[in-house]
């Protein structure tokens, strides 16, 4: 029996909940591995050969060697841990962040700075707010596992 989930309805959020955790378990370890410098090493002269050594599924592997956070996310990777790729990669958090949501560097700062998004039209997912599953590059509302 699956538990009641109010916070699914939350346009453009991933909570990472104790199901998301399982499922991201060894992504998650991959990225935490990468806090060695010898592992980023192997991981940089041959990404695919260091991601098999991992538990990986291949959708996960595949998110991570095309650098699809969104997608890293929505299969379980958890954004403080998918930090550890951006870093190995020389990108800053902010640059992460901002390719995530479609915008660059800049613009993501700016929004930030400006105070994030507006709650207006984001509270749940069907309104018409810029957070929309539709206005997002990730695409579409994640469907729900059952």
């Amino acid at each position: 029996m699956s538990l009641d989930k109010p916070y699914l309805d939350v346009p453009g959020t991933t909570i990472f909940d104790a199901e998301q955790s399982r499922k991201g378990y060894w992504l998650n370890q991959f990225c935490m591995s990468l806090m060695k410098a010898e592992n980023r090493e192997r991981f940089k002269a041959n990404e695919r050969a260091y991601l098999d050594e991992w538990a990986m599924s291949e959708e996960q592997k595949q998110a991570v060697l095309a650098r699809d956070l969104n997608r890293c996310i929505s299969l379980g990777g958890n954004i403080y841990f998918l930090a550890k790729i951006g870093a190995t990669d020389g990108k800053s958090f902010q640059q992460m962040a901002g390719s995530m949501t479609g915008m660059t560097e800049e613009q993501y700062r700016n929004m930030m700075v400006a105070g994030g998004r507006s709650v207006e039209g984001n509270r749940r997912v069907g309104e018409g707010g810029d957070a929309q599953a539709h206005r997002q590059p990730q695409g579409q509302p994640q469907q729900k596992d059952h």
